[in-house]
């Protein structure tokens, strides 16, 4: 029996299209996986999307420094099989604040200093330096 995790899909898409220096990569569209990117994108990864609801797509634009992706890694947390949830206080750091915490809380997708100060947990979804 297999199993579709749409959320690692997205993040073995995003991995292979900065391993592959791509400028772009086209994506399925989900609500999931756009506040995700959202959240990407304030934070600086992402330069922006475009969304199609016509042909459920979105077309991510990578942002890079030069010819350096400034996404080096993605990992994901919370599987469809194993889900990982944390409380306010046990929300981690990655590489000393400078990656990104992504969780999927009450009161939305957000980044893990944004649920710091609004002082909840959620699902752990994913890391991102």
């Amino acid at each position: 029996m297999s199993q579709h995790d749409p959320i690692a899909t997205m993040l073995t898409s995003l991995r292979n299209a900065v391993i592959a220096r791509k400028r772009f990569v086209e994506l399925s569209l989900s609500k999931v996986k756009h506040e995700i990117l959202k959240v990407l994108e304030r934070q600086g990864f992402v330069e922006h999307i475009l969304v199609d609801d016509q042909k459920k797509k979105m077309l991510v634009f990578l942002k890079y420094d030069g010819r350096e992706p400034l996404m080096q890694g993605l990992k994901r947390m919370s599987k469809s099989s194993l889900r990982k949830y944390i409380g306010k206080d046990n929300i981690p750091r990655i590489y000393g604040g400078l990656g990104v915490v992504v969780l999927s809380t009450s009161q939305g997708v957000i980044d893990g200093e944004a649920a710091r100060v609004k002082g909840i947990g959620g699902e752990l979804l994913c890391y991102v330096w």
